[in-house]
């Protein structure tokens, strides 16, 4: 066996993402050949990649079918999380995707969506961090159980003497909300300037570091902190969350409008349908759709974006996220599922983005 006869056999070996082989991908290396022996290293495009199983079969079935059948194969894992900012990395310079998750209105539980997506990702190896741009109604810093807790300062390194701010760590995410500056019980009454300036300081001055992926809680609706939000920063895509019922589906429609307009071009990563069904503990085959059956799945198919999965409505995400253990920290086994398979959808859609769509820019949007 030779290097040549194990690279050949993984050219026949398919990203099944991608749609390109293993080898054209460049994704292979450190080939050992010992005897019967072979081992290698398969570099994957994100650490939480959900095909990793699928993909290490592939390889060993490869080279036993077109190398020797009595080699013993060990596929070794590391990744290179896949980026496309082509945007001189003046902002954000350590992030390689920024994800937005947004909702045409209020209520559909996309705080706790980005919460779970932020954990879930981490949980798979990812480096990940949150922020929390709902100015007007900040909730992550309850979801993650820091509520009265004060972010530290660090010297910025340009004596300046401004420093940055460093985000609240908690369940391996780096996460930072306008709830832990300021009293919660004052409201914030604030113009569009003062909010979009804040948002500007969400992304400039705080010390973010190295991340794969940087979850943007987006306020609801289609208003200034999402412009200035993709103007500031290079937005990868957008993660649109409703619930089944009209209501909730005719404002997602709009909330996916605005960031398919001709000035935006953010791709849409998908659709995530919450509080899909509920299934009562004490009958858990049944599933009872009590906002309506799959009308976010439909409205997926209706405006051809990629549909995420399902969340069902739970109890325990609601008191997980009003006590602070969100439900993938939690010991529900069947809500975590949920939302480990939405990450993992979720992610590979991030993959394909940056593989087959235009780069990651700041967006110039012209009044």
């Amino acid at each position: 066996m030779t290097n040549e006869d194990i690279l050949k056999a993984l050219s026949n070996v398919q990203e099944p993402d991608l749609g390109k082989d293993l080898v054209t991908l460049n994704m292979v290396k450190d080939i050992a050949i010992e005897g019967n022996h072979v081992s290698f290293t398969v570099v994957l495009t994100t650490p939480a990649c959900p095909l990793k199983d699928m993909i290490m079969n592939a390889c060993i079935n490869a080279v036993k079918l077109l190398v020797n059948k009595e080699a013993i194969v060990k596929v070794n894992f590391t990744s290179n999380t896949s980026s496309n900012r082509q945007d001189g990395k003046t902002v954000l310079n350590g992030v390689k995707n920024i994800i937005a998750v947004v909702s045409g209105k209020g209520g559909v539980g996309k705080s706790t969506v980005s919460s779970n997506l932020a954990i879930a990702l981490a949980q798979g190896g990812a480096k990940v961090g949150l922020m929390d741009a709902d100015i007007y109604g900040p909730s992550q810093h309850i979801m993650f159980g820091v509520r009265g807790e004060r972010p530290m300062m660090k010297d910025d390194g340009t004596n300046t003497g401004k420093g940055l701010i460093v985000p609240i760590e908690k369940f391996d995410i780096k996460m930072m909300s306008i709830g832990l500056l300021i009293d919660e019980k004052q409201a914030v009454v604030w113009r569009g300037p003062m909010v979009s300036s804040a948002i500007r300081q969400f992304v400039s001055e705080v010390d973010w570091g190295e991340l794969d992926y940087l979850i943007v809680d987006m306020p609801p609706g289609t208003g200034d902190i999402h412009l200035t939000m993709v103007q500031t920063v290079p937005v990868t895509g957008v993660i649109v969350v409703t619930t089944p019922q009209t209501v909730a589906l005719a404002d997602a429609k709009k909330g996916i409008a605005m960031f398919g307009q001709a000035q935006l071009k953010v791709p849409v990563i998908g659709l995530v349908e919450n509080m899909s069904y509920f299934t009562p503990a004490e009958l858990p085959e049944n599933k009872y759709y009590i906002f309506g059956k799959d009308g976010g799945k439909n409205l997926a198919e209706e405006l051809d974006i990629p549909f995420l999965g399902q969340i069902p409505i739970v109890e325990s995400i609601r008191e997980g996220g009003d006590i602070g253990v969100p439900a993938m920290v939690s010991d529900d086994e069947i809500t975590k599922k949920a939302f480990m398979d939405f990450a993992a959808n979720a992610v590979r859609g991030i993959a394909m983005r940056n593989a087959n769509l235009a780069p990651t820019e700041i967006q110039e949007i012209v009044a």
